[in-house]
């Protein structure tokens, strides 16, 4: 890796004036994609590779449950260092992660698989190669989004970052996708671990040999974003901008601001409303794969399974984006409405699901849950912003995703616990934290309207 380059001072650095070239954004789209479809694939295959090892569930969600905390604690030592060490370094050292991590994964599963190993030692070691995507692939995503700011102009900025964050969530509708047509006879279950570790490798090649290398010269920081988990799973990005702006090529001075409590009264509606609904996605999420092999009578026969589970998780990522991309913006709807219709959408998806037998009403109320949450997780996110002053935004964008990714350390390994053992309690608890958001919301949330009243400095 490269020496740190000598960052000159911030009042000569000079901005960049140009957008980013069509191909060098097709490159940064590809490493998000990379990653975010490899992930989603994973979840495709995993229950039925649990089922095939005799590996109580639990411990299959517990192995993701490493990696997510790896990911909360490393992302954002990162994205620090990426301003020192270049973001080009920075996606490098993340897709190197994803490569070896696939990578090494893949073939303890295939050992396992073939009895080289035994099923507890397999999931021990698979935790421990997945450590690797948690530790180094988090590097990745900061990275990339401060690459895009520091060299676009204002006026570019958002449309630039809004198509570099929606590589996140078509990756968790191309995953489950293509995962059952990468089973094939020599890898098995664990074929899709090898083709996107490969993919990994070419993408790598194009970033060292198409990208240029980057000198750091001024703080435009990637925030750090969740572990794609889910296409809302925390799949957009906030930029940090200290980025010169003036014509003298000084920066923007920011109004100081005391440090932003998440007890502030401001923020806790939103953020209880936050933590309540995170959770109760995460937990959907854990007991997904393993609810579809139950419910189709695969669990005797796990290879068949990860095509059904493939689709219903594609499905409820098509719902996700629907309600992102389409929903939001052509309703325009308020961070309020968002948060209490999408919850109360999930709510009944959950309760459909519940009482679902067959892989048509599993992937119609999966999608319709899960359009549910793509409406609550946006409204809670602007809800959380537009509560703060236009200083506290930093602050507030670290809050709000350290809660989307700490919902993933959990949430899904006690769901599956809880389904494992009482079926009706798994469903019954991800239904009682949609109601907490709703009654909670109800009664604490503000007003859409009383957003749009507040006076323009505190935008």
């Amino acid at each position: 890796m490269a020496e740190p380059a000598q960052s000159p001072p911030v009042a000569a650095s000079v901005p960049a004036a140009s957008t980013i070239s069509r191909g060098r954004m097709v490159l940064l789209f590809a490493v998000m994609l990379t990653t975010a479809a490899g992930n989603t694939a994973m979840q495709s295959v995993m229950p039925s590779i649990g089922t095939e090892l005799g590996v109580a569930d639990v411990w299959i969600s517990l192995a993701y449950t490493w990696s997510a905390l790896l990911w909360v604690i490393c992302a954002p030592l990162w994205a620090r260092r990426s301003d020192h060490r270049g973001r080009k370094a920075m996606m490098a050292v993340g897709l190197l992660g994803f490569i070896f991590s696939f990578g090494i994964c893949g073939s303890i599963l295939l050992a396992g698989l073939d009895g080289l190993f035994s099923a507890t030692a397999t999931l021990l070691m698979f935790a421990a190669a997945r450590s690797l995507y948690g530790g180094f692939g988090s590097a990745a995503p900061p990275a990339v989004q401060a690459y895009v700011a520091s060299r676009t102009p204002r006026a570019q900025r958002t449309k630039m970052l809004a198509i570099i964050t929606s590589s996140f969530g078509l990756g968790t509708v191309v995953g489950p996708a293509l995962a059952p047509m990468m089973i094939f006879p020599l890898a098995g279950l664990a074929g899709p671990f090898f083709i996107f570790a490969l993919i990994g490798v070419v993408v790598l090649v194009a970033l060292r040999l198409q990208l240029p290398n980057d000198n750091p010269s001024y703080a435009a920081r990637g925030s750090v974003a969740g572990a794609p988990f889910s296409a809302s799973a925390s799949n957009s990005f906030r930029q940090e901008d200290d980025s010169p702006d003036r014509p003298d090529g000084t920066p923007d001075p920011t109004p100081p601001c005391q440090r932003l409590s998440w007890r502030d009264a401001r923020l806790r509606p939103w953020l209880v409303a936050g933590v309540a609904g995170g959770h109760a996605q995460a937990a959907l999420l854990g007991i997904a794969g393993f609810f579809i092999l139950d419910r189709l009578g695969l669990r005797a026969t796990p290879t068949a399974g990860a095509g059904p589970v493939g689709l219903v998780l594609m499905c409820g990522a098509i719902a996700t984006l629907l309600a992102q991309w389409g929903l939001i913006p052509n309703l325009n709807l308020g961070p309020r409405v968002s948060v209490l219709s999408g919850m109360t959408v999930a709510l009944c998806g959950t309760i459909g699901l519940a009482f679902s037998h067959d892989l048509h009403t599993i992937a119609l109320a999966f999608a319709f849950t899960s359009l549910g949450f793509g409406l609550f997780r946006p409204g809670f996110n602007a809800g959380s912003s537009l509560a703060v002053t236009k200083a506290e935004q930093g602050q507030v964008g670290g809050i709000v995703t350290s809660i989307n990714g700490t919902a993933y350390i959990l949430a899904p390994a006690l769901g599956v616990w809880f389904y494992d053992h009482y079926e009706w309690v798994a469903f019954g608890m991800i239904a009682a934290l949609c109601c907490v958001v709703l009654v909670w919301g109800s009664r604490t949330l503000h007003s859409d309207a009383a957003f749009q009243a507040m006076p323009a400095e505190d935008d």
